[in-house]
C-alpha cells in the first residue's frame, strides 16, 4: 500500500499543499478589521468571467447618480483595483481590500473596478495577468455596449472610459506592472477605454538576485522563508 499524502508545504494553516498535489484552503480566517460602511458609496458584484466563473467588484459614488438633484454629473475616471496577496490569497470580498476600493471610490470620486483573480498554487502563473486582462476586456465590452443603448446601467453615461488608471497592491502591483508592458499608456487596443497611468503600491517582485527589502529586516508573518517557497 502507498503511504498516506503528507503535509509538503504549510502557510500559516490558511494554505496547505500535499504530497499528492492536493491542496487545501481554509476559509476560517480571523479579519482584524470589519467592512465599513459608507453611504456615500454604493458596490455590486458582476460576472466578468463566465469560463472561471470570476466576479468583480464596482463601487460608485452616490452623488454621481444622474436622476439625483444634486449630483454635479461630472464624469467619473475609472480606477481598476488588483488586490494583493502573493498571488496565493485576496479577495474582492476581504475586509480590507474592500475597505480600500470604497476610500478610493469616495477620495477620487471614481468607479472603481476591482476583479478577482485565479489564485496559486492550483492556477500558476500567468493565469492571474490573464484574469487581469480579462477585466480590462470585461470594462472594453461595456463601453462598446453603451454606445449601442446596451451593457450595464452603472456605466451609462457619467464615466469616462476615456480616463484609465490601474492601481495594483503587492502582488497586484506585479500584475499592473504587466499589464503596463502589454498595453502601455493610452494604447487604442481596448477602444474606447484608455489606460492613462499605472500606480503599483508596494510591488511584490522577485528574482534570482536578493533585492535591498528583500536583504532587510524580515517581516513577521511575510517572511522571506515564506515568500520563497
Amino acid at each position: 500500500m502507498g503511504s498516506l499524502p503528507h503535509l509538503v508545504e504549510d502557510c500559516m494553516g490558511y494554505l496547505q499543499l500535499y504530497s499528492d498535489g492536493s491542496i487545501f484552503r481554509s476559509n476560517d480566517i480571523k479579519f482584524q478589521v470589519s467592512a465599513i460602511e459608507d453611504n456615500s458609496v454604493t458596490f455590486k458584484d458582476c460576472l466578468f468571467d463566465k469560463r472561471f466563473n470570476l466576479s468583480l467588484r464596482l463601487y460608485k459614488p452616490q452623488n454621481s447618480n444622474p436622476n439625483n438633484n444634486n449630483c454635479n454629473c461630472k464624469m467619473l475616471p475609472v480606477v481598476i483595483f488588483l488586490h494583493g496577496g502573493g498571488f496565493c490569497f485576496g479577495s474582492r470580498t476581504w475586509p480590507h481590500i474592500h475597505n480600500c476600493c470604497m476610500r478610493l471610490c469616495s477620495g477620487l470620486q471614481a468607479l472603481v473596478v476591482a476583479p478577482d483573480y485565479r489564485l496559486a498554487p492550483e492556477h500558476r502563473l500567468p493565469a492571474a495577468v490573464d484574469d487581469a486582462v480579462e477585466a480590462v476586456r470585461w470594462l472594453q465590452r461595456q463601453g462598446l455596449s453603451l454606445k449601442e443603448e446596451g451593457g450595464d446601467p452603472w456605466l451609462n453615461g457619467d464615466v469616462d472610459f476615456d480616463r484609465v488608471f490601474i492601481v495594483g497592491d503587492s502582488s497586484g502591483g506585479n500584475i499592473a506592472h504587466h499589464l503596463a508592458v502589454r498595453f502601455g499608456s493610452g494604447s487604442t487596443e481596448m477602444d474606447p477605454v484608455r489606460i492613462r497611468g499605472y500606480v503599483l503600491l508596494a510591488p511584490f517582485f522577485g528574482g534570482v538576485v536578493r533585492t535591498k527589502s528583500e536583504e532587510g529586516p524580515p517581516e513577521h508573518m511575510l517572511n522571506l522563508d515564506l515568500l520563497d517557497r
